[in-house]
């Protein structure tokens, strides 16, 4: 009789190799989605960037993640996170250009930005005049026709907002020392991805990769948020599997009691 009633209980989703298969699953699944929602949190620090400095790429009120990193793992194209004191006492966010023993140059012989004498290609920038609408050219200064060339100081950065009409940057503390250049231990994080409005991935500019040292590579965003979801998924299958069991058993003993 006890054996009867075990074999039952398997054929309903209650026990047996399904049951043991749905539970592995759950539990499988949980830790995936514990443990890369908990590596997201050690590695990535949310912000809120409070101005347009950096249209089209981020706008005011978006909600970014940036992956804490050592400001010696910055490459140029990287969109960072730093405090300097010549700037500000609140966090700021704007695009490395250059970085130690660069020479950034505005504006090349088609209005570019250039940087050791190569154009950059920076489909990114927005350089819209806030006050006309109108577009100025590529690398343009905030001052139309005010040109600027600065040799980066070892150890210090180049620093640039994406919407080069509005945004105070390296561009408007030239006359300071290290012209207008932070050096890379302000830099406390990098933007990886937009979080909100729309989950967004950040792709680290083309224009960058031929110069020495090339681009930045992706933090572990990816890996982590595939294994929430990969987690969340086997959870609920998982946790699904008893139940849709005992739901198949009852219709198919319903259809052979009629067909009796």
């Amino acid at each position: 009789m006890g054996g009867t009633q075990a074999i039952r209980g398997g054929k309903d989703g209650r026990g047996g190799l399904g049951n043991v298969l749905s539970g592995l699953a759950v539990a499988i699944g949980f830790a995936l989605f514990l443990g890369g929602f908990v590596w997201g949190v050690f590695v990535y620090r949310p912000y809120t960037v409070p101005t347009d400095s950096m249209m089209p790429t981020v706008r005011p009120g978006d909600r970014v993640l940036a992956q804490r990193i050592d400001g010696g793992e910055v490459r140029r194209g990287d969109v960072v996170i730093f405090t300097d004191s010549m700037w500000s006492d609140l966090p700021m966010v704007k695009r490395v250009v250059g970085i130690g023993g660069d020479t950034v140059k505005c504006c090349g012989a088609g209005g570019e930005l250039t940087v050791n004498g190569t154009p950059l290609d920076e489909p990114y920038a927005d350089a819209t005049r806030p006050d006309t609408g109108l577009a100025m050219p590529p690398g343009q200064a905030p001052s139309p026709g005010t040109p600027f060339e600065v040799t980066v100081p070892e150890g210090n950065l180049f620093l640039l907002g994406d919407r080069r009409a509005a945004s105070l940057d390296s561009r408007a503390h030239l006359q300071e020392a290290g012209q207008g250049t932070v050096p890379r231990s302000a830099v406390s994080a990098r933007v990886d991805a937009l979080a909100w409005p729309s989950m967004t991935m950040l792709e680290r500019p083309a224009t960058y990769a031929d110069l020495p040292g090339g681009t930045s590579r992706p933090g572990p965003l990816r890996l982590q948020l595939a294994a929430v979801v990969a987690g969340a998924a086997l959870v609920v299958l998982g946790a699904a599997y008893g139940p849709l069991v005992r739901v198949l058993g009852r219709g198919r003993k319903q259809e052979r009691a009629g067909v009796r």
